[in-house]
């Protein structure tokens, strides 16, 4: 049987497809027990410095398969239930929040449903114009599912969210990035070529610096002013004991003693 999962691997970058394409990449209990492994298999693999999550043929995701969670899945024993809602959760946004390397979602087709909270929960986001973004789940008599309204209220206005989610309205990739669910938007031809842009800047970067700046911004966020300024002390603090290149001795020497380094506009060279 074909994995639901399609994964390579090029130059630093971990290309990650769902692989539904029959199906529009549709989440299934298989493809989330499929995807945690992968994860886990790449946050430990060197040669991956970025994570890009897309998907095969003309979609991203359509959301959960309503065949086998709403008629196979709810018709299974308790314990088979919560085990597909857990193997859900786990990668969708435990992983993806707390992943230990830069993730890009690259949204190259259909986006809907709860294909919304791997979505967001990458850390960031470049569509095609053409693509098409949708909260369907009204029209067929159920609220979004899952954890997609808390996705929703991580990214886009009430306005927006509500906008959708009451409507059952599709919009493109174009609206999606007017509305921050996506940093920016492309023509899909250009869509592999900007996403490889982006992917090779991060891999270029000191990946325990980015880590601990991504990591400090999404709990410091939820932080009073006093918390987060203990917080994020002790984030840099850790950075700095946990690089295993010294980034900050480095840029701090290019910068006053080689004057090699313009910090506004230039990073540093890694040695």
């Amino acid at each position: 049987m074909e994995s639901t999962v399609a994964v390579v691997i090029e130059d630093g970058i971990g290309w990650v497809s769902l692989n539904r394409p029959d199906k529009r990449n549709a989440m299934s209990p298989t493809l989330n027990r499929e995807m945690i492994a992968v994860l886990q298999e790449l946050e430990g693999d060197d040669r991956v410095r970025v994570v890009v999550l897309t998907g095969t043929g003309d979609a991203w995701s359509a959301g959960m398969d309503l065949k086998e969670y709403f008629r196979e899945v709810d018709a299974s024993p308790p314990h088979v239930q919560i085990q597909a809602r857990r193997d859900s959760a786990e990668w969708q946004w435990r992983r993806l929040i707390h992943y230990s390397k830069p993730t890009i979602a690259m949204v190259n087709g259909w986006c809907f449903g709860g294909a919304f909270t791997p979505l967001v929960c990458c850390d960031l986001a470049i569509a095609a114009n053409e693509a098409i973004f949708g909260l369907s789940e009204v029209n067929w008599g159920i609220p979004p599912g899952g954890l997609v309204s808390r996705a929703l209220a991580e990214t886009v206005s009430s306005r927006d969210a509500l906008w959708f989610i009451m409507t059952g309205e599709t919009f493109d990739g174009v609206r999606a990035a007017q509305m921050r669910l996506v940093n920016e938007s492309v023509p899909l031809a250009q869509l592999r070529e900007r996403t490889t842009e982006v992917a090779q800047k991060l891999a270029g970067m000191n990946l325990a610096v980015l880590r601990a700046a991504k990591v400090g911004f999404k709990k410091a966020r939820l932080m009073s002013w006093d918390e987060a300024e203990d917080y994020l002390y002790a984030k840099l603090d850790q950075a700095v004991l946990g690089d295993p290149e010294s980034g900050k001795q480095q840029g701090l020497a290019q910068f006053l003693d080689e004057k090699t380094l313009r910090p506004g506009l230039d990073s540093y060279d890694r040695i």
